[in-house]
């Protein structure tokens, strides 16, 4: 994992997710993007300096916020992009070659019922790089056992294991995998290939009626450090990411996730 990247919004909890990015890259010796995105809507021919207006005032917002963390001697680079904010992403993801997406949960949404905003559920739901979130305010720590969490291991999509293969690499973590058989189960879904069963120690079968079901069921005798999910067009997202913004009584956890791209 050599580049990651940090999307940042008007969180107030800027601060101490900046300070977990660059600990995370730290472990890894990777390249620190921190990015923040500005769009602006007016007509042909008007307000013509309000673009660079923006990207100063955004330049200044980064600068100032990353002077208050300890960098710790990680290679930071602060950028500010104008446009959508997916396509933009992505843009910088490829230009980049970033290996993993940093995100808040809530970025600038006030409601405590929240698990994802607006902004960090469309990075999640639009976005096919894989994506870390990181809880308000968690401090980090290297993660000693890791659940993943899938309704099926059918892999056809090549590197897709990478993140994580590199997590559990650099900390030495032990990876339990979770096969949760819903309703949607077919013939071979759970079958485990032998790149998927060189990463995991152990396997456990369940039955739920959602993938995240399962994980309510089970986290508690595993106790992972951290949660490893698919995002997919059918399957743990489906429902939940209908929408932008997800509900905490929806989905929510107290240590971070790591979405995979797609599977399959």
């Amino acid at each position: 994992m050599k580049n990651i990247l940090v999307p940042v919004g008007a969180s107030k909890n800027g601060l101490s997710h900046l300070q977990y990015a660059v600990d995370f890259a730290e472990a890894f010796k990777a390249k620190l993007f921190i990015v923040q995105i500005y769009n602006v809507y007016t007509k042909a021919g008007t307000m013509i300096k309000v673009d660079h207006i923006i990207e100063r005032e955004s330049k200044a917002f980064l600068d100032d916020l990353v002077s208050k963390i300890d960098t710790k001697g990680v290679e930071v680079i602060i950028k500010t992009l104008k446009g959508k904010l997916i396509d933009t992403l992505e843009l910088a993801c490829e230009k980049g070659d970033v290996d993993l997406v940093l995100i808040e949960p809530r970025t600038n949404s006030i409601k405590h019922e929240v698990y994802l905003g607006k902004t960090s559920g469309k990075i999640i739901k639009q976005m096919d790089v894989p994506a870390l979130i990181v809880p308000e305010g968690y401090t980090f720590k290297k993660p000693a056992t890791i659940l993943m969490a899938i309704k099926s291991a059918i892999i056809k999509k090549a590197h897709v294991l990478k993140p994580l293969q590199s997590i559990k690499d650099k900390f030495k973590a032990t990876v339990d995998l979770l096969l949760v058989k819903t309703p949607y189960h077919n013939q071979g879904d759970f079958d485990v290939n032998d790149e998927l069963k060189a990463v995991v120690a152990q396997v456990v079968k369940t039955e739920n009626a959602t993938t995240f079901q399962g994980v309510l069921e089970h986290i508690q005798s595993h106790n992972p450090d951290m949660l490893c999910v698919v995002r997919r067009k059918r399957g743990f997202f489906a429902k939940k990411w209908e929408k932008n913004t997800i509900l905490k009584k929806d989905f929510y956890s107290s240590i971070p996730v790591l979405v995979l791209s797609g599977l399959k």
